[in-house]
């Protein structure tokens, strides 16, 4: 297929966020906000059509539904009913895929989705909380989608509060070893990473069009493993662009990325 000629940042992240669900089989896709929503929901109409999707709430569905508003009507492509135990045997057999955009993430891979800043009693700010993150993250893949690549979320040290379990053997829960941790990729605003690199390290995958090794390490605030050979993020093809457009019709995804610069920044 060819690349498209134009296309945006969000629209790149979109398409190389679906990468990760391709090839997976029949597993629940789970995207959490609008890219990784997105990147799901292209990857069932792409590369992996076995992919099993909900509408949010617990209908299954056969076509991906539209985000946003819909006509009064539409009328969703629903083929069976997942109860909430069904979606716990998926999660426990690793038969789900999740995808979120945690608030920090540290080098270990363990990620913050609780609380920023002072003292677990007393934090400086709170947020969503673990939910059911701690579980989920040792017992299926898990993916994340980072808008704003920078040292506040890609922090020195540990993370503020630890939501979710990495490759940190100190805080590996009894009866689990790092075999069962499994961070798929990272995508950001800036490049492609993943967890492949030596004992774990974090890695470079590719960089997006335009965009340095020297940004993304001065952007991450500990050491990012380089691979001998560093790719650029595969463009979109127009085919793709169109199916987002049909998935996304109010252009939510424009509002994803600080100022959704071109996705081509060269």
């Amino acid at each position: 297929m060819t690349a498209a000629a134009e296309y945006t940042l969000a629209e790149l992240c979109i398409v190389a966020a679906s990468k990760s669900f391709a090839d997976e089989g029949e597993v629940l896709g789970t995207g959490i906000g609008v890219v990784p929503r997105l990147a799901a929901s292209l990857a069932m109409k792409t590369t992996n059509p076995d992919l099993m999707m909900t509408d949010s709430e617990a209908w299954m569905l056969s076509e991906p539904n539209p985000i946003g508003s819909r006509a009064a009507d539409f009328v969703p492509s629903t083929e069976s009913w997942m109860g909430f135990s069904r979606i716990f045997d998926n999660v426990w057999s690793r038969k789900r895929h999740a995808m979120l955009g945690p608030t920090q993430i540290d080098k270990f891979g363990q990620s913050n989705t609780s609380a920023l800043g002072g003292s677990y009693d007393k934090p400086k700010t709170m947020m969503l909380g673990a939910r059911g993150f701690p579980g989920n993250s040792i017992s299926h893949p898990n993916s994340f989608f980072i808008p704003g690549h920078n040292t506040r979320v890609f922090k020195e040290g540990e993370c503020d509060f630890v939501s979710s379990v990495g490759y940190n053997p100190a805080r590996l829960p009894k009866g689990h070893s790092l075999d069962d941790i499994d961070i798929r990729l990272v995508i950001t605003n800036l490049c492609v990473m993943d967890f492949g690199g030596p004992d774990h390290q974090i890695q470079l995958v590719s960089l997006h069009p335009g965009v340095t090794v020297e940004e993304v390490q001065q952007n991450t605030g500990y050491p990012v493993h380089i691979p001998a050979e560093v790719l650029t993020t595969e463009a979109p093809t127009q085919e793709q662009l169109d199916i987002i457009m049909a998935l996304d019709p109010h252009n939510q995804r424009a509002h994803q990325i600080l100022d959704n610069p071109p996705g081509n920044r060269s």
